[in-house]
């Protein structure tokens, strides 16, 4: 990471603590994913943030048709799931389930064809954010595990099923500053990376 590029990008809104501590965040990353990625100072907020952690969300994992119940994180921008945002058509929140990642491990021993230490190597490579399609979430304790977000793999319901939530009781986590822009920058890299290697020409072929 040129950190340097990066400062560009960053948000300009923060206090000059609250940019201190995204900064020394940034410049330590990868060997701090722990516990920094999270906040305690939007738990009583009735807000619902892009980052967080929300208990017994409804998932379809297609093509099956079975709806079941899992923690699952808010990809959705902010602005957009804002209840004072009003629209002229109604809202969708989209999520992914949180996986538990020793159950993740597991699976891979038990069914993957590749050997004990190649799978090791897969999961230090998750845990140090290198996979574009997969989010580490560390733990936190006595509400998550170590775990992770499959960023292929979306659901979506209306707004007003979260809504109708106590978020005191039902919200796992939220992202910090520092959190939250490694959530924005993973989204970013894993859904609009220009380098396709496609030539669009423009036009309409006939």
């Amino acid at each position: 990471m040129n950190f340097d590029e990066i400062k560009l990008y960053l948000p300009k809104f923060l206090s000059s603590k609250s940019e201190k501590e995204l900064f020394d965040g940034l410049k330590d990353f990868p060997n701090n994913l722990d516990s920094r990625l999270y906040t305690s100072a939007l738990k009583n907020s009735t807000n619902i943030f892009q980052g967080d952690g929300i208990k017994n969300m409804l998932i379809v994992n297609l093509p099956e048709s079975t709806v079941k119940e899992a923690n699952s994180i808010i990809l959705s921008n902010t602005c957009d799931i804002d209840p004072k945002n009003l629209r002229s058509f109604p809202a969708q929140i989209v999520y992914a389930p949180i996986l538990n990642l020793k159950k993740y491990k597991e699976t891979l021993l038990k069914d993957s064809k590749k050997n004990k230490k190649q799978i090791e190597e897969h999961i230090a490579t998750i845990k140090k954010q290198k996979l574009t399609q997969i989010f580490f979430l560390p733990k936190i304790k006595g509400q998550i595990e170590d775990s992770i977000i499959f960023l292929d793999r979306l659901n979506n319901c209306p707004i007003n099923l979260l809504q109708s939530k106590d978020l005191k009781d039902e919200r796992l986590f939220t992202l910090s500053d520092y959190g939250a822009y490694l959530f924005i920058f993973k989204l970013s890299i894993h859904f609009t990376r220009i380098k396709d290697n496609v030539d669009r020409v423009s036009g309409v072929i006939r």
